[in-house]
């Protein structure tokens, strides 16, 4: 769609010219030049510090943001599906190693002129200030050491570039990333390398400036906090958070320890506190775009997660997976292979886990579902408290997201391979469920042929695969869906004998008048009431700001008085939050009076009770099935005991011209298919990694 593909082009040049005006940042064309042409009409110093750098670095994210929010709903509205993209053959894999992962062209792309800034600003620094390198030296300091300091300065300052894009992977609700089809959980990887360049940069410059003043005998600058600058104590608390954020967040900590890596990282709220401190104002407005559309996405998930879900049934799986089925208001749409948090108090009432949505909305339009393996200590304890006898019959749970990608990409393709690892078949249950809906409504988009390749451990995990059907009362016809399951079970060599049939175990929640259907937050229109928030908080805040400079703060420094520099910054902090505050709250407040009266009508909905069928795949073909699609599945499936799937084999043999090679699993089976896809010995395959590394 040409209409599509040019907006998404225009959002990128706009953001690469953001981008670009980086590089003016330490240069004297933006010094020397544009700072003071700007500033001349402005009164007071700290609106002039600030002034410029709003309009030049906060404007233009922000009006991305709010431009993006209309263009997906107007994309929503239309029930697009995206073709195939110009830029695609840029996304083959074009770097698979440890410790970036699978890196295509365009992010190696990004990450090049990304890191060509860093060193062309840490350049221009270093160029401008060693130029006046004598105006800072003060008596008894030898040129050396204050070409060290100098150098240590301004590697927090490139520090700071890393920051202004930190928080743009993690904020779930925002625009930002479907607008160039993102999702959070894809991006996080982005999030992790802004991490630790930043944390890198930040070491080494507190390390810099502990060391200049030992040898200046200057240690007393540690604990300084000035009234007039900057203070030198927030940093260095700011750098002690940051640092054990970091250790915590390597791999093999967050693995091996994750309760240490959660409650360690949500250390950020004092690390971005005493942060901002820190660096001031000029930098905050450099950091603001970001800092502001987190925080405006933290708030609204943090209203969605005060409601309690109301959660339908379960089925638990033989293999120790489970399945939860919430309500849902039917106004709530998704994509495939969305992702939903959830947090059970009677388990930990601070902890939320992503799990992958295995539901369809167009398929499911009442209901929601998820699917949870048995692995990890909360997952064990939650298995184990609903498979209990003595179980209530209410399980309280909350829920946020979903969160997933804008548009179906995946139907672009002629064909479909998917291989998945253990319980990462999940994603690709939901995509199998979207591309069954096409089939049952004789949709006009054509539905691909499928190739599902699943290696699983043991036998009883084969009984995933009987959650591929949804068991809402829609009649499905399966007559037109092409779909062949290659399931390998690698750990046993022999076909379960007809005796050991398992049955998979329903359980039905009673309603309560205390939960409440999943609903979209903001509403049906969410993109609009996002827009309406972004825009309104943000002018909102200037104007507070301008009020609070011209009649708070600049009557004070005209009478020649000092106002205290943290203030200031205390100042910008308050209103930020106020600001989108009040926005939001007005904005959902607007949006309760329909969600709430549209609830009401869903709490009558009957939900049916799903057969309890014993586990299909580990029964023989002949025996007589519930119902002529689940039949027509698993005759469609060929099992290979003590067997591995030969991936270069399958994939090679692939015909057609265009065949999506979708990946979700281990690490080790997703590198070993990028790197099928990218040798280029087989230029029909594009291949796209699902991976979860929250």
């Amino acid at each position: 769609m040409k209409f599509q593909a040019s907006w998404q082009m225009f959002f990128l040049v706009v953001f690469v010219g953001y981008i670009f005006m980086w590089t003016m940042l330490p240069t004297k064309l933006y010094h020397n030049s544009w700072t003071p042409k700007l500033e001349e009409s402005l009164n007071s110093t700290y609106f002039r510090e600030q002034g410029t750098n709003l309009l030049l670095f906060s404007f233009p994210i922000m009006l991305i943001a709010v431009l993006g929010c209309v263009y997906l709903h107007l994309m929503k509205k239309s029930n697009y599906q995206s073709n195939r993209s110009s830029l695609h053959p840029l996304r083959r894999p074009a770097l698979v190693m440890a410790p970036l992962g699978i890196v295509n062209a365009v992010e190696l792309t990004f990450a090049a002129m990304f890191v060509a800034l860093l060193i062309w600003s840490l350049a221009n620094y270093l160029h401008i200030s060693f130029g006046h390198i004598h105006m800072y030296m003060i008596p008894g300091e030898k040129v050396w050491q204050e070409k060290f300091r100098s150098i240590s300065l301004r590697l927090g300052y490139i520090g700071n570039t890393c920051w202004a894009f930190l928080f743009f992977p993690v904020a779930r609700g925002s625009s930002l990333l479907p607008l160039f089809g993102l999702t959070s959980e894809s991006s996080i990887k982005y999030h992790i390398w802004l991490g630790h360049i930043s944390n890198t940069l930040f070491a080494a410059h507190a390390i810099g400036y502990i060391i200049f003043w030992a040898m200046t005998d200057q240690m007393i600058l540690m604990l300084e906090w000035s009234s007039t600058y900057l203070s030198n104590v927030a940093g260095v608390i700011a750098f002690v958070v940051s640092l054990g954020m970091w250790v915590t967040s390597f791999d093999r900590v967050r693995r091996k320890a994750f309760e240490v890596f959660f409650y360690s990282h949500h250390l950020y709220t004092i690390f971005m506190f005493f942060y901002m401190l820190h660096v001031g104002v000029a930098y905050m407005c450099l950091i603001l775009p970001g800092i502001f559309l987190f925080l405006i996405d933290r708030y609204l998930r943090f209203l969605q997660s005060r409601h309690k879900s109301r959660l339908v049934s379960t089925r638990l799986l033989p293999n120790g997976t489970l399945e939860l089925t919430f309500a849902k208001n039917p106004d709530l749409s998704y994509s495939p292979a969305s992702i939903l948090f959830v947090r059970v108090p009677s388990i930990c009432k601070l902890q939320w886990h992503p799990f992958t949505m295995i539901s369809n909305s167009n398929l499911e339009p009442h209901t929601l579902s998820i699917a949870i393996k048995s692995e990890g200590s909360w997952t064990q304890k939650l298995y184990k408290q609903l498979s209990s006898s003595s179980s209530s019959d209410r399980l309280e749970v909350s829920t946020e997201g979903p969160y997933g990608p804008a548009s179906f990409n995946f139907l672009r393709h002629e064909s479909l391979v998917m291989i998945s690892g253990g319980s990462g078949i999940a994603p690709f249950i939901s995509m199998i469920r979207e591309i069954i809906h096409l089939t049952t409504t004789k949709s006009t988009i054509r539905a691909p042929n499928i190739l599902l390749v699943s290696a699983f451990k043991n036998t009883t995990d084969l009984t995933i695969l009987d959650i591929l059907l949804p068991f809402s009362g829609t009649s499905l016809n399966l007559s037109e869906l092409q779909l062949q399951i290659e399931a390998y079970v690698t750990r046993e060599n022999k076909k379960p004998l007809e005796d050991s049939k398992k049955q998979i175990e329903t359980k039905l929640f009673k309603p309560n008048p205390m939960d409440a259907p999943i609903s979209p937050i903001l509403g049906k229109n969410s993109w609009l009431c996002l827009a309406t928030i972004i825009s309104s908080s943000f002018v909102l805040f200037l104007i507070t700001l301008g009020l609070v400079t011209r009649y708070h703060i600049y009557p004070v420094e005209r009478r020649g008085e000092n106002y205290h520099y943290s203030f200031k910054i205390l100042w910008y902090m308050f209103l930020v939050c106020v600001c989108i505050f009040v926005a939001a709250s007005v904005v959902l407040l607007w949006q309760k009076r329909k969600i709430s009266a549209e609830g009401k009508q869903i709490q009558n909905f009957q939900y049916t009770k799903p057969t309890m069928s014993p586990a299909s795949w580990l029964c023989g073909v002949d025996t007589e099935l519930e119902s002529l699609p689940h039949q027509s599945l698993v005759q469609s499936t060929k099992v290979h005991f003590g067997a591995r799937p030969d991936l270069k084999r399958m994939l090679l043999e692939c015909k057609g011209s265009d065949v999506g090679v979708l990946v979700c699993g281990p690490k080790s089976m997703r590198h070993e298919v990028a790197r099928i896809c990218a040798s280029g010995s087989a230029k029909n395959l594009h291949f796209e990694s699902i991976s979860f590394s929250w």
